[in-house]
């Protein structure tokens, strides 16, 4: 298999109801930074250590599901309402 070619990651379901994917990612290391203040914060409400896994995985879960599409909706313009013919 090339280095380039696409796979599908594989999926387990856990014994809590939960399913997890291991997934690599390529982050910018300030993003990096990012996750680990949220892993801190993390840390402090449960009073014990917390991996940026476990981070990244609160952070998915506590976003509200209007944050979720994957594409804003495009605001309308005048040049993108319909016509009107005939008069009022």
């Amino acid at each position: 298999m090339a280095m380039n070619e696409r796979v599908s990651p594989t999926m387990h379901a856990l014994p809590d109801g939960e399913a997890e994917i291991a997934l690599v990612v390529r982050l910018p290391w300030e993003d990096v930074a990012r996750l680990g203040q949220e892993a801190g914060r993390l840390a402090t409400q449960t009073q014990r250590p917390v991996t940026l896994d476990e981070a990244v995985s609160h952070r998915l879960r506590s976003r509200p599901a209007a944050a979720t599409h994957a594409k804003p909706a495009e605001p309308t313009t005048v040049s993108t309402l319909p016509r009107l013919t005939g008069s009022a």
